[in-house]
């Protein structure tokens, strides 16, 4: 497996391209920003993007859905209950003075439990709501792709409308620390974490 993280906008979203090394099939997950050097990069690494996935509909991270999707083909992936943010992104983003792209409708929408493939890589999506109605992680061997749900000593804000703290707490306990504690975790904003880390030390959802 291939990871590239690419900080992208306004607001530094990590995006990632996950490639399959066999077959140079890619996954692109949370396109905030920079459409054109995501693609710069997917042809550097000579990758063949097929999927872009937003771990959830707000502005910074579906900014570059359209070109992504248009210059590729790549499926759009998002799920269902965060359609309606995706769609009201633009006005979303205005609301901090900022301005991203429409994104086009996904191809197909995602709920908790469904798995897909990445060439021969295998992506299973956790439901974790909370920050959104909709917010989703992705686990691809042992690498977890936690969006906005994570960080490395935090989690993600609730304040917005359908964020929920309760909700996201419950829901990082009881899907995301669970895992192996190996598990490389990569945040929508800032570092790399663990499970295992986060565990011992996050203020939020740590374990004593």
């Amino acid at each position: 497996m291939l990871i590239k993280a690419l900080p992208v906008g306004p607001l530094q979203v990590n995006c990632f391209i996950v490639g399959c090394s066999k077959t140079r099939e890619a996954m692109v997950v949370d396109p905030g920003d920079d459409g054109q050097k995501i693609l710069d990069l997917l042809r550097q690494e000579k990758l063949l993007l097929k999927t872009v996935v937003n771990t959830h509909g707000h502005f910074d991270h579906i900014g570059a859905n359209r070109l992504l999707v248009e210059a590729t083909g790549a499926e759009l992936l998002i799920h269902e209950k965060d359609v309606p943010l995706m769609a009201n992104a633009i006005q979303h983003a205005a609301l901090y003075g900022l301005n991203t792209t429409a994104s086009p409708p996904p191809s197909r929408t995602l709920a908790g439990g469904d798995r897909f493939w990445v060439g021969e890589l295998e992506v299973s999506v956790l439901h974790t709501p909370g920050h959104s109605p909709g917010g989703i992680c992705l686990l691809v061997g042992g690498h977890l792709f936690s969006g906005d749900s994570l960080f490395a000593g935090s989690v993600g804000r609730t304040d917005l409308p359908g964020g929920d703290h309760d909700t996201l707490i419950d829901g990082v306990r009881k899907q995301l620390l669970v895992l192996p504690e190996e598990t490389r975790v990569h945040p929508g904003h800032g570092p790399d974490t663990t499970i295992g880390e986060e565990k011992r030390s996050n203020p939020f959802v740590g374990f004593d």
